[in-house]
């Protein structure tokens, strides 16, 4: 499948918030930047997402990147994106499956490591200065729910009746980096 295989993803530990039997919170953050597997520096631009957002008929919203752990998809309405001047912001309705019962379990206890995105980069999607890279307009695919450390550094997950985040997280000074890139 040569979609799969050129697809980049981030992980980065988002803020995450249960409300019912819903999810909501951020999967990407504007003007953070991450250290990729020691190659280069990231940042995504207020923005990258819009065109996307907009164009794209169905964006999925998966568990670990795995297509058979749907949880919602825009097509439907059971996902919803929408930027702010935070992110990329996110709401989904979780659904009554023993995958999303397990997801819910895990974020009411606060126990899901951070969101992921996949995505392409369009020809003039990004911006290079030395091993500086932006992101300025991306072509999305899907949203993850994963257990991983962040990429982007400086954000939470946590179920929404629980307002600190666990202090190993807040302190660690190495974060696993997650880029998966096909030639």
């Amino acid at each position: 499948m040569a979609l799969a295989a050129s697809l980049e993803k981030r992980v980065l530990n988002t803020e995450l918030r249960t409300k019912g039997r819903r999810l909501e919170g951020y999967a990407a953050l504007f003007g953070q930047e991450a250290r990729i597997e020691d190659q280069f520096t990231e940042s995504i631009c207020y923005g990258a997402f819009t065109r996307s957002i907009k164009s794209n008929g169905d964006i999925l919203a998966l568990v670990d990147h795995d297509p058979t752990s749907l949880l919602a998809r825009t097509k439907s309405g059971s996902l919803r994106l929408s930027e702010d001047k935070h992110g990329l912001a996110f709401d989904l309705d979780v659904p009554e499956t023993q995958k999303g019962h397990d997801i819910l379990a895990l974020a009411q206890r606060g126990d899901l490591g951070g969101m992921s995105f996949g995505f392409k980069v369009p020809r003039g999607g990004e911006l290079r200065n030395g091993d500086n890279r932006q992101l300025i307009d991306v072509d999305l695919f899907e949203i993850s729910v994963v257990q991983a450390f962040p990429a982007y550094e400086g954000t939470v997950v946590n179920a929404r009746s629980i307002q600190t985040v666990a202090p190993v997280y807040q302190n660690l000074s190495r974060r696993l980096r997650v880029l998966e890139l096909a030639k």
